[in-house]
């Protein structure tokens, strides 16, 4: 397989890991010294554990989770390192919101090329968008 047709099979990996809370899974994705970002959806930032630390005590309030995972470009690559930026949509149940919230945005990955594969040694979402908050005002 070609590194880019990994690289997207990692982000995939990704998204059903989170999606399904699978938290061996997501673990599988970084690697262990991994530094995680996702507060510009208010959410944790951390190592790999304390990310799924968050996850396991918050996520399990949400009935479902959909993320999708498109356009994915490899910005920089070198033999050992790859810089990635893909766009996400994540439509979602929300406790207390009726009907469905969704965010968006962009995924920010620094990979490196390890024994098993490619893993994330740093992600930051960059969250652009959130509708249906429980926050959110009718209007």
């Amino acid at each position: 397989m070609s590194d880019e047709t990994q690289i997207a099979a990692l982000l995939y990996r990704y998204a059903r890991a989170v999606d399904t809370k699978d938290w061996e899974l997501y673990r599988s994705v970084f690697t262990a010294d991994a530094y995680i970002d996702y507060s510009s959806a208010g959410a944790a930032a951390g190592s790999r554990d304390e990310v799924v630390d968050w996850f396991a005590a918050n996520l399990g309030a949400l009935p479902w989770s959909m993320h999708y995972i498109t356009n994915i470009e490899v910005l920089a690559r070198g033999p050992r390192t790859a810089t990635v930026r893909a766009m996400f949509y994540n439509p979602m149940q929300l406790p207390g919101v009726a009907g469905v919230s969704a965010c968006g945005g962009y995924y920010h990955h620094e990979l490196v090329r390890t024994t098993d594969g490619w893993r994330s040694r740093a992600l930051r979402e960059e969250n652009v968008w959130f509708t249906g908050r429980p926050t959110d005002s009718p209007g």
